[in-house]
C-alpha cells in the first residue's frame, strides 16, 4: 500500500471516530455502567410515589393551594433522600425550607364549592345529571343560577377576515352558546378555549358549553380523546370571563336533534359539513339549558421547585440539561377529587427514580443537570413559563430540556416529540433503553411544559405514553388505572436519553 494510501486510510478511522453517534462513542464500560442502572430502576418506588402523590393527603394538588407547599416539600424530601441529603425534619411543613432557587407566583385559587346543576331541556329523556360523566363546569367558571336557550355556534369562531365567521347570521344575546373545542383541520389560525369563551362573551351570550365532536382530528386520536367531559381551567381575564361547563359528546348530540317533529342533522353530520367546507353551520336550538354553581375564588401561592443534581465533576462548566415534569393538577372540585395519577404524578415520580438510579450509578457528569418539578401546568403552563422568564444559568447554557408529562397508561409505546434535535437522538436512547421498536417520533409535540423552553430557542423532547388516556383530566385517574410496565418504560427511555445528553464518557 503506498504511504498516500495509507494517510487517506488513516484520516479516515480518524475521522469515522470523531463522528461517530453518541451512542458509538460510549465505552463499553460506559454501556455496561448504562445497563446497570437500568436494570436497577424499580417500579415498586415508581407506585409507591404515585400512590402516594394521587392519595388524599396531597387533595388533587391544585396549583396555588396548600396543598402546592406540601407536594413540593415532599418532592424535596424525596429528592434529597434519594441523594442521600435529607431534610431537617422539624421544618417539613415551612416555606423557608424550600431552597432560595424556589420559584413563587400568585395565582388565583378557584374552587366549585357545591354540587353543581347543568340541566339540558325539561323532558326525563335528555337530562344532564351525572357530574363528571355528563357534565363538569369550567373549574374558575364565575358563579352562575340562570336558564337560556341553546344556539349552536360550531366550534364558535368570529374570523370575518379569512371568511369564517360562525356567528354571522345568528342573534347569541342571552343566549347559552355551544361550541366543539379545537377548530376545523383545514382553519389555519390558532384558536384557544380562552379565544373563544371571549368571543361569546362580545357577541352577548350568558353561558357556555362545550363538547369533543365526534369526528377527532389527528393529534385528538393521537391523545386520545373521549366523548365525556373533562376538567378544564378557562383562564380568560375577568372582565371577559364567562360561566361555561364542558357535556357528553352524546348530550351535545341530543341538543341538536332536538324534539320537535322532523329530520335534524347530526353533531357529527354538522362536523363534518364544517370540516369539509369550511361553511358555518350555527343554528338555534329548540332546547333550554340550566347552569347553576357556586364557585369560591381565593389566591395562593404556586411553587415551582428546582434542584440541581450533585456533580462530582470539578470542571463540568455551566452546561445544563433540565428534566421536568408538573405536579399540580384539580385538587378537589364539587366533591370530586382528582387524584391525577397519570396526570401527572406518573411524570414526578419518573423523575424522582432516574435522581435515585443516577445517584446509585455514581455517575460522572459532562453536563449539570437540573430537576424541575413545575406548578402550574394546568393553569396555562405558570411554572415553565416563571422559570423561562428567571432561569437559574441564562438559557443559551440549557443544551435541552426533557418534560414528562402522563406516562402511565396506554398501547405500550411512547411518545416522543422533538425540537432542536435529529430524530436520531431520540432513536439512540430508544435503542440504548431496548426501547428501539416502541418509540413513536414526532416533531413538535402541541402543549406542556416543554413549549416555553421551545419559544425560547432551547431544545426539547417530550416524552408521553402512547395510545388513549382514558382517564385523562378525570376524577377517575387513580394508581389502580396505570399499567406498570408502561411507567418502567418510560423512565428506562428517560434515563438513556439522560445518559445519552449529560454522562460524562
Amino acid at each position: 500500500m503506498s504511504r498516500r494510501a495509507i494517510g487517506i486510510t488513516c484520516w479516515l478511522l480518524l475521522y469515522s471516530i470523531l463522528t461517530l453517534d453518541p451512542l458509538e462513542a460510549q465505552t463499553a464500560d460506559d454501556q455496561s455502567a448504562l445497563a446497570k442502572a437500568l436494570e436497577n430502576i424499580s417500579r415498586e418506588r415508581l407506585l409507591s410515589d404515585i400512590s402516594t402523590l394521587s392519595g388524599p393527603e396531597f387533595n388533587g394538588r391544585q396549583a396555588g393551594s396548600r396543598d402546592d407547599l406540601t407536594t413540593a416539600l415532599w418532592f424535596q424530601e424525596q429528592f434529597q433522600i434519594a441523594v442521600q441529603h435529607p431534610l431537617d425534619s422539624h421544618n417539613r411543613h415551612s416555606p423557608s425550607a424550600l431552597p432560595e432557587s424556589t420559584l413563587t407566583r400568585s395565582v388565583r385559587v378557584s374552587s366549585i364549592a357545591v354540587a353543581p346543576v347543568v340541566q339540558i331541556g325539561t323532558t326525563p329523556d335528555n337530562p344532564a345529571n351525572g357530574l363528571g360523566s355528563d357534565y363538569l363546569p369550567i373549574l374558575d367558571s364565575p358563579s352562575i343560577d340562570l336558564r337560556a336557550q341553546i344556539a349552536f355556534v360550531g366550534y364558535g369562531i368570529a374570523d370575518p377576515a379569512s371568511g369564517f365567521d360562525e356567528y354571522n347570521g345568528i342573534d347569541v344575546h342571552n343566549r347559552i352558546v355551544l361550541f366543539l373545542r379545537g377548530k376545523p383541520e383545514h382553519y389555519a389560525p390558532l384558536v384557544s378555549h380562552a379565544d373563544k369563551v371571549r368571543t361569546a362573551k362580545a357577541k352577548g351570550a350568558v353561558g357556555y358549553l362545550t363538547a369533543t365532536g365526534p369526528l377527532l382530528s389527528a393529534y385528538e386520536a393521537r391523545r386520545g380523546m373521549t366523548g365525556r367531559p373533562t376538567a378544564l381551567y378557562g383562564l380568560t381575564d375577568d372582565d371577559m370571563s364567562l360561566s361555561g361547563a364542558w357535556i357528553n359528546t352524546d348530550i351535545a348530540n341530543r341538543i341538536l336533534t332536538g324534539h320537535e317533529p322532523g329530520p335534524r342533522p347530526s353533531l357529527r353530520e354538522l362536523q363534518e359539513t364544517i370540516n369539509r367546507t369550511l361553511r358555518p353551520q350555527s343554528r338555534m336550538t329548540d332546547v333550554d339549558a340550566r347552569l347553576s354553581w357556586l364557585t369560591e375564588q381565593t389566591s395562593g401561592t404556586l411553587y415551582t421547585l428546582p434542584i440541581t443534581f450533585p456533580s462530582t465533576e470539578a470542571d463540568v462548566g455551566e452546561d445544563m440539561i433540565i428534566i421536568g415534569a408538573h405536579r399540580d393538577h384539580f385538587g378537589r372540585q364539587a366533591g370530586l377529587l382528582f387524584p391525577g395519577a397519570d396526570d401527572n404524578a406518573s411524570g414526578t415520580a419518573v423523575l424522582l427514580e432516574v435522581a435515585r438510579v443516577l445517584k446509585q450509578a455514581d455517575v460522572h457528569l459532562k453536563r449539570n443537570i437540573l430537576f424541575l418539578s413545575f406548578s402550574g401546568e394546568e393553569q396555562g403552563l405558570l411554572g415553565s413559563r416563571l422559570y423561562v422568564e428567571q432561569p437559574l444559568i441564562p438559557l443559551k447554557r440549557t443544551k435541552a430540556m426533557i418534560n414528562i408529562d402522563h406516562v402511565g397508561v396506554g398501547n405500550g409505546r411512547l411518545t416522543v416529540g422533538m425540537t432542536g434535535f435529529e430524530k436520531s437522538v431520540a432513536a439512540q436512547a430508544g435503542q440504548a433503553a431496548g426501547l428501539g421498536d416502541k418509540l413513536d417520533l414526532y416533531g413538535f409535540f402541541p402543549g406542556g411544559d416543554h413549549v416555553p423552553f421551545k419559544e425560547a430557542g432551547v431544545p426539547t423532547v417530550t416524552v408521553v405514553s402512547a395510545g388513549v388516556h382514558p382517564q385523562f383530566h378525570q376524577s377517575s385517574d387513580r394508581v389502580d388505572t396505570l399499567d406498570p410496565e408502561i411507567l418502567v418504560a418510560a423512565t428506562r427511555y428517560v434515563l438513556a436519553l439522560t445518559w445519552q445528553l449529560a454522562i460524562a464518557r
